[in-house]
């Protein structure tokens, strides 16, 4: 579904990307784990065109994003979908106007035509009747899940987490965990995100890859990735100061 071949990217002095190369299969979930300023963020822009590799190329379902024009990459867009850490809401939108969003931007479906599948929706991330409140109105779970259910309103082939448990209590965390790996079931779609939790990414994930300055170290199966041996994923997976991962 998305094949990534040698990426590379700077910014000024800063070499954030040095040669990340990953396959994504169709229909799977892949996490990519790793700590601050490794480059997952810049690596999630990628692809979907938003940063443009100095080299490298990433394909998505054969098609090089990279070499599209403006408007060929709008179309192609059009196959993602996007859950942004902060669910990144509307403030003064509703959640069921948050979620008709997208709907009314790029589909001709009718007021009531959208608001059915608003509802459905909404009923699908767990929110049933909760259709007229405002972000400041919901918890910061139940603002995951409209993202969530937003992410999925225009029906995508792929969908990008931007480290979709951050600033939620551990419970709350597996709620919206266990809620990607059922929507993921449901609807085989390819899920592809990037986090900070490493119990989430071994209890959702069918592939794992470790990012540490700019470069893969590391990828595999859940149980791969818990059983390594290389001592930047061991020091990452037990969260310990002591190890080659230098904290600044």
């Amino acid at each position: 579904m998305i094949q990534i071949l040698d990426i590379h990217k700077r910014f000024g002095e800063q070499e954030v990307l040095r040669g990340v190369s990953l396959n994504v299969p169709r229909g799977e979930i892949m996490v990519i784990i790793g700590g601050s300023g490794a480059g997952k963020t810049v690596l999630l822009k990628h692809l979907i065109g938003l940063v443009r590799p100095d080299q490298g190329r990433i394909f998505v379902e054969g098609v090089d994003i990279c070499r599209l024009r403006r408007w060929e990459l709008k179309e192609t867009r059009k196959k993602f979908g996007m859950l942004f850490q902060d669910a990144a809401l509307f403030d003064s939108l509703t959640a069921a106007e948050n979620v008709a969003f997208p709907i009314r931007e790029h589909t001709r479906f009718s007021d009531a035509e959208i608001m059915d599948r608003v509802q459905t929706l909404l009923a699908e991330v767990g929110l049933h009747g909760i259709e007229d409140k405002y972000p400041s109105e919901l918890s910061g779970g139940m603002r995951k899940r409209v993202g969530l259910a937003r992410a999925m309103a225009l029906e995508p082939q792929i969908v990008l987490f931007d480290e979709p448990t951050t600033g939620l209590d551990p419970i709350m965390s597996d709620v919206i965990n266990e809620l990607i790996l059922n929507t993921q079931k449901k609807f085989g779609i390819t899920f592809f995100i990037i986090s900070h939790d490493v119990k989430g990414a071994l209890k959702i994930a069918h592939r794992i890859a470790m990012l540490y300055e700019g470069r893969i170290v590391e990828e595999g199966t859940p149980e791969e990735i818990a059983s390594s041996s290389n001592p930047l994923v061991r020091q990452f997976l037990s969260g310990s100061s002591e190890g080659p991962i230098h904290v600044i």
